[in-house]
């Protein structure tokens, strides 16, 4: 599959794995236990951390500092990324359809995840790839630990995503776009541009005008505080 190297990099002998026809900018840093597989693309002045494998094909842009134990598989990170522990990105998404004989077969999950310039990732979240467009997940966006993204989400620019927030397949979040923690989006819903949801909420059907939103399914947020109100 690959080649052994050694190299002599701050004063001790790392060993990685990586294969011949990876591109591999001389600038980059890979430590002990890192496997980049064929025809992988990375740039100048990249990190990959130790037990981390950047799978075929994939691109990484330069300065981007990927955490350890981080799988990228069918998919193009950007420039100026941080990707944290344990970060999965460009596995398939969950999609299953029944036959006529009632067995679940599984749908053709063939296209990638595609992350933009200067985004973090936290620990532990997992990024599906695409089935009939792309995952996209908009420049300068923060995404915190343990978050799901399904498949041919897309995501917009400047967001932010707290902790263990899930986004269904197909969902499309404008610019600027925050989720409280353990937020939850529907599959094949759109929210705009500025929209803020608190914590725990459920979105179920598009938000189409900037501002606050909370509550089971997802009001605006005076609604919902009346709503909380009249159950105290």
């Amino acid at each position: 599959m690959g080649q052994i190297t050694g190299n002599f990099r701050g004063g001790q002998t790392e060993v990685e794995t990586f294969h011949e026809s990876a591109c591999i900018d001389p600038t980059v840093l890979i430590e002990v236990g890192a496997v980049v597989h064929p025809k992988a693309v990375l740039g100048a002045h990249v990190h990959v951390g130790s037990g981390t494998v950047i799978g075929p094909a994939v691109t990484v842009g330069q300065s981007t500092k990927i955490g350890y134990n981080v799988s990228l598989g069918n998919c193009t990170v950007g420039g100026s990324c941080v990707i944290h522990n344990g970060v999965c990105i460009g596995q398939d998404g969950f999609g299953f359809l029944v036959d006529e004989s009632g067995n679940m077969l599984k749908k053709p999950q063939m296209l990638n995840a595609r992350i933009g310039n200067n985004v973090e990732i936290g620990a532990n979240t997992c990024i599906d790839r695409g089935s009939w467009r792309e995952t996209v997940i908009g420049d300068w966006s923060k995404i915190d630990n343990l978050v799901q993204i399904g498949h041919n989400a897309v995501v917009g620019k400047s967001c932010i995503l707290c902790g263990q927030a899930g986004i269904a397949g197909s969902a499309t979040l404008g610019d600027y776009v925050t989720l409280g923690g353990r937020a939850a989006v529907r599959d094949h819903v759109s929210i705009t541009s500025k929209a803020r949801l608190a914590a725990n909420s459920c979105v179920t059907k598009d938000i189409k005008e900037p501002g606050d939103y909370g509550g089971f399914p997802a009001v605006p947020i005076g609604i919902w505080r009346r709503q909380v109100a009249a159950r105290s």
